[in-house]
């Protein structure tokens, strides 16, 4: 294979825009994919479950997804490094394309299931070599903030229309058309990626490549035991499973960092680690992370289920925080570049985050929708501010030859904080919805309604919520006071778990201290064309 170095055009870019734009169309198609394939199913999985049944596998349709994501973002993060991008992002669209084709087949939960975690291979593999492709095409740092908007608008776009779009197939068309909607968007990522991206390589790993497998298995066994014991812990607390499972995490963690101290070209280099910059934006990534899954996962519940908001006037009150991620990394790229200490994006992103959880934390049913509305645009401006700035400072910090696996690292572990994010969260909220509906219950002497108040679900479909308080009054309870008193349950669970979520983000602030100042450059050293 001949290989010649890429000179990058005036405007720090490998390409001319011309070339450049379709590039970039290809990866934000792919992105939009793995982004829009997350929202719409959501939306479909009740409906899934009525026709499939098997409801004991319902959490396992999304868990099978995340578990194969999360082990395989780092690895072929770290191929492509070795290898260029683009032959995994070809192969990462057919996978998930396909796996979402037997989605849509499926005739059972298992099936489902098993079909789902092959789409979450094809998923990490997107995430782990999509984003990196960017830094190959705009080595200049500055250049590259500005093509990002690009995928920030597909991101955006996927993020907002998808739980609509998700309601809408599911409704006229049958929940197996939110898999196949993936088919043409597929399609055309690939066509894009193979006529458009090129094939870029490292030049400092030309020669043979001995390839880590055993890095590669200790780092698939160490995040899936920490992916399974973040969702099994809150739901059972600490078992002989969770402890094996918490066990197992420590040790394949250790056995990997000892592994790879001696490796020759390890999978998972830990000199990165080293790097005060790159150890600290991971951190930050994780923390993040927590955050942002705490605020995207719990406000819409306390809008609906704690406020008694229709799903129509909560949609509203949410897009902000949707749209704003796009509009802040539009922002973003045109500030940061002109500030002599590009650092303070994070300071301020974090802190509006932080006010955003703390505004959700104190949100009652009388706060106007205006107050409500502001609260979510900061929330999704800081987004938009701390996201993009994490990616291209992390790639900054750690050189061409390390950009795929750290790029696929900040993901993976803002994946990890936004995993133990939902999962605290989650333990807190169902603590106090549970600790409420119960006391309510034993003082209205209806303990016998338990069940039917088990899942906060019961506050939000209103056709369910009418049965059981006539119910309720036919057995001489009054069921509105205890929808009611459920509901103050709720809330209070949210409010303490989303005042947590605003200690994290300030930790956060706090942590960002310790970046270096980051320096955006535009001495680049060009990438490798491989032909």
């Amino acid at each position: 294979m001949a290989v010649h170095t890429a000179t990058p055009h005036s405007h720090g870019q490998v390409l001319p825009f011309r070339e450049s734009l379709l590039a970039i169309l290809g990866i934000a198609f792919v992105t939009m994919l793995v982004a829009l394939d997350q929202t719409v199913v959501g939306t479909a999985l009740p409906t899934i479950v009525a026709e499939l049944h098997g409801f004991e596998l319902y959490a396992w349709v999304a868990t099978s997804y995340l578990l194969a994501s999360v082990i395989t973002v780092p690895i072929f993060g770290r191929l492509g490094d070795y290898f260029g991008r683009k032959p995994f992002v070809i192969a990462s669209i057919i996978v998930f394309t396909g796996a979402s084709l037997l989605c849509g087949a499926a005739n059972s939960m298992l099936f489902l299931v098993i079909a789902r975690g092959l789409q979450g291979i094809g998923g990490g593999m997107l995430v782990g070599t999509a984003f990196a492709s960017i830094p190959d095409l705009f080595p200049d740092a500055h250049t590259r903030l500005r093509w990002q908007v690009v995928m920030s608008s597909a991101f955006g776009i996927a993020n907002a229309v998808g739980p609509s779009l998700g309601g809408f197939l599911t409704q006229y068309y049958g929940w197996r058309s939110v898999f196949y909607v993936n088919l043409p968007i597929g399609l055309l990522s690939v066509v894009f990626v193979w006529r458009f991206l090129p094939h870029l390589r490292n030049s400092k790993h030309e020669g043979p490549i001995r390839i880590d497998w055993l890095g590669a298995a200790l780092i698939a066994l160490s995040l899936g035991a920490l992916q399974m014991l973040v969702e099994e812990l809150p739901k059972h607390g600490v078992t002989t499973y969770t402890s094996v499972l918490g066990v197992l995490a420590i040790v394949a963690f250790g056995a990997l960092w000892r592994w790879e101290r001696r490796a020759a070209q390890p999978m998972l280099p830990l000199d990165m680690f080293a790097n005060r910059a790159l150890s600290t934006l991971f951190l930050l990534a994780v923390l993040g992370g927590f955050s942002l899954f705490a605020l995207l996962f719990y406000a819409p519940l306390l809008l609906q289920g704690g406020f008694g908001m229709s799903p129509q006037e909560a949609g509203l009150v949410i897009t902000p925080l949707v749209v704003c991620i796009t509009i802040g990394s539009i922002t973003n790229g045109r500030i940061v570049t002109r500030l002599r200490n590009p650092n303070l994006m994070l300071y301020v992103g974090f802190v509006m985050i932080a006010v955003a959880c703390l505004g959700v934390g104190v949100a009652t049913r009388s706060t106007s929708h205006a107050v409500l509305f502001v609260i979510m645009l900061a929330g999704g401006l800081g987004l938009g501010f701390v996201l993009p700035n994490l990616t291209v400072f992390g790639q900054q910090a750690a050189g061409r030859e390390h950009f795929g696996i750290a790029t696929a690292l900040l993901q993976s572990l803002r994946m990890v904080g936004g995993m133990f994010g939902t999962a605290l969260t989650g333990t807190v909220v169902t603590h106090f919805y549970r600790h409420g509906v119960h006391v309510a219950l034993e003082d209205a002497n209806a303990m016998q309604w338990l069940a039917h108040f088990g899942d906060p679900q019961i506050l939000i479909d209103r056709n369910a919520q009418a049965a059981l308080v006539a119910e309720l009054a036919k057995a001489g309870h009054n069921g509105a006071l205890l929808i009611e008193q459920a509901r103050e349950a709720l809330v209070g669970g949210i409010h303490l778990g989303e005042v947590i979520a605003a200690v994290v983000a300030f930790v956060a602030v706090v942590c960002s201290r310790r970046v270096p100042p980051v320096k955006l450059t535009r001495t680049v050293e060009p990438p490798v064309v491989a032909e």
